[in-house]
């Protein structure tokens, strides 16, 4: 006589794997493409620090008539690094006066977890003219 078979109450091995297979693929597209929007979040508060202290040299110019006789270095800039609340720092600022003391050039850096990022170093003169490795940075 046959007896009726017992329902299973749980998943086969060959279930599990293709669900771990499935996180995996996931996992393998989704980490990279997140890395590249923290990076690009980080790239875009350092553009805005650079618009800021692009702004602080147009206040030297306004009060001195040139824009290098209050900034030496970056020391003297009103902050010199990103984030500015503090924690890992991932761009570092510097100043470079110009031939003239009508001219000048901000630079952001990138530093830390930071480093390997495609636009590398970001610049922004007296001019407005915004620099990068590649041409599609500061769109």
């Amino acid at each position: 006589m046959n007896q009726p078979r017992k329902a299973s109450a749980g998943f086969t091995l060959i279930e599990l794997m293709i669900v771990v297979a499935v996180i995996g693929i996931l996992a393998a597209i989704a980490y990279p493409a997140y890395n590249r929007f923290v990076e690009n979040s980080r790239m875009a508060t350092a553009q805005g620090d650079l618009m800021e202290l692009a702004q602080f040299m147009e206040r030297q110019y306004s009060v001195n008539n040139r824009y290098n006789s209050n900034v030496s270095d970056a020391g003297d800039l009103p902050f010199q690094a990103s984030p500015r609340d503090g924690g890992t720092t991932v761009y570092t600022f510097s100043f470079q006066a110009g031939p003239d003391a009508n001219s000048f050039t901000l630079q952001a850096a990138p530093a830390g977890p930071q480093t390997g990022h495609r636009c590398g170093t970001l610049t922004l003169d007296n001019t407005g003219v915004r620099g990068a490795a590649e041409t599609d940075c500061w769109n």
